[in-house]
């Protein structure tokens, strides 16, 4: 789920990486850091807690140059230790290299024994340092950094969007799958690359496009240039990323997350009508797809649920107790909206159950007469391998339970989840296209004790070109 960012731009660079990982705090609450490079020197800084917590002004103006890269954490593979915060930093015969990253490996143990056979000693828990160790490898053997990627790019398995700095030039890269997102922009005196578009967004730069899965881009002071490393069939999008994660104002991919959350409202109400008095938001990530359910149903949108915005996702918080007792801090009932009514409340995505639960139980606190709940996503019923940090299947409260057992268990008067094809068919992208493990518990690529789709995937020779084909 992390927040990455990199940018190159003359005007400097610690205070637009600020601004840029703001933009993305939803994809990591845990820790955040930025690296710089000027004049031969690599700046850092990094700690546990949220961005405003972890920089000032002060500090970020002891991070010069104009070259950097920034990352906000939540893990999914590594403990909450502060030796795993990001970016992390090495020197390396003679240079400095750092490195950010977005994903999860399936070969990480796998990977860790095979180069501490080579004599590498991991200081983290994190699969980043992984990545890092191939990188470096290579480095010190071949001294080409695009060899390097097409190595390590041979070698992962699993999710990856990464982007390193090595002294002033920068390098990005995704998986052949493009299972985690990334996308560049063309900023005042620069480019720069960020897991969402509303990154970009932040500084007024230019979105130019997504990086294209499998594909490695280089950005120093003389520009920008690419090269195509893999080709594979079929992409594996990661579908929870239109479902939760990314913010509704972001393009991933080409395609807008809100128009595609306002018309899985839409397809809600047509797959299950209800007769209410309100349509009402789990907010945020609720809040489009309610607008295209009242927008079909006629019934009017009113908020029942006021959002204390200085309550960060419920969900990325660390144990289920503190998910559980967020929810009251979080989420304060509107008694004017609801008492009385029937009220049609819309949300993302069921996980475990116990905050729908909660949910609906302060709706009926303040007088609600009836609960309907309506649901974003099918029903989540298997772990994911790739990034998102969904717990295994005898947690998931949809595993092995039908919808009304479920519906019972979170106190619902009715409860239906979006159908797979109707979710697909909101994206515009071909279901081959998406990565549906946790739904439908078939992976693209192969993990140990589950269902593979077939994916091929060929390395090909590619070559960097003067400039970028936008």
């Amino acid at each position: 789920m992390c927040g990455i960012v990199g940018i190159v731009d003359a005007g400097g660079v610690s205070f637009p990486l600020y601004y840029a990982l703001y933009a993305l705090q939803h994809r990591g609450q845990e820790s955040a850091g930025i690296s710089t490079f000027d004049a031969g020197t690599l700046f850092k800084h990094k700690s546990q807690g949220l961005l405003s917590e972890v920089f000032n002004r002060d500090i970020l103006e002891k991070l010069p140059g104009a070259v950097g890269i920034g990352h906000v954490r939540y893990p999914t593979t590594g403990e909450n230790r502060p030796e795993n915060t990001q970016p992390l930093n090495f020197s390396l015969k003679g240079h400095q290299f750092s490195i950010v990253h977005n994903g999860n490996l399936v070969n990480n143990t796998e990977l860790v024994r095979e180069y501490e056979e080579h004599g590498h000693i991991f200081a983290t828990t994190t699969d980043s340092e992984v990545i890092a160790a191939i990188i470096a490898r290579e480095l010190t053997l071949s001294g080409s950094m695009e060899d390097a990627v097409v190595l390590c790019m041979r070698k992962l398995e699993g999710s990856y969007s990464v982007i390193t700095l090595l002294d002033d030039t920068l390098f990005a890269f995704r998986d052949p799958l493009g299972i985690k997102p990334l996308c560049i922009g063309k900023t005042d005196n620069g480019y720069m690359v960020a897991s969402e578009s509303v990154a970009l967004d932040a500084l007024g730069a230019i979105f130019i496009r997504d990086l294209r899965p499998g594909e490695l881009i280089k950005i120093d002071a003389g520009g920008i240039s690419c090269r195509q490393i893999t080709k594979t069939n079929h992409t594996a999008f990661c579908l929870f990323e239109y479902i939760y994660f990314a913010r509704s104002d972001s393009v991933i991919d080409g395609v807008l997350v809100y128009d595609v959350r306002r018309k899985v409202g839409e397809r809600l109400h047509h797959e299950a009508p209800v007769d209410a008095d309100i349509i009402s938001p789990v907010p945020d990530s609720g809040t489009s797809l309610a607008v295209g359910y009242s927008e079909a149903s006629g019934i009017p949108f009113k908020e029942g649920l006021i959002k204390n915005r200085y309550i960060g996702r419920t969900f990325i918080m660390p144990t289920q107790k503190l998910r559980e007792n967020a929810v009251r801090m979080k989420l304060n009932p509107v008694r004017g909206h609801i008492k009385g009514k029937s009220v049609v409340l819309v949300d993302d995505s069921i996980v475990r159950g116990t905050t729908s639960r909660r949910i609906i139980e302060l709706v009926r606190e303040f007088g609600a007469r009836e609960v309907h709940f309506r649901v974003g996503s099918p029903p989540v019923a298997a772990p994911c391998y790739l990034g998102v940090d969904l717990p295994t299947r005898k947690e998931l409260i949809a595993h092995k339970r039908a919808s009304a057992e479920v519906c019972s268990c979170i106190s619902a008067d009715s409860l239906h989840h979006i159908s797979l094809e109707a979710l697909i068919e909101a994206t515009g992208i071909d279901v081959a296209d998406f990565c549906t493990g946790c739904l439908t518990g078939c992976y693209p690529l192969a993990i140990p004790h589950e269902k593979l789709e077939s994916r091929h995937v060929d390395f090909i020779h590619g070559s960097y070109q003067t400039r970028l084909d936008f």
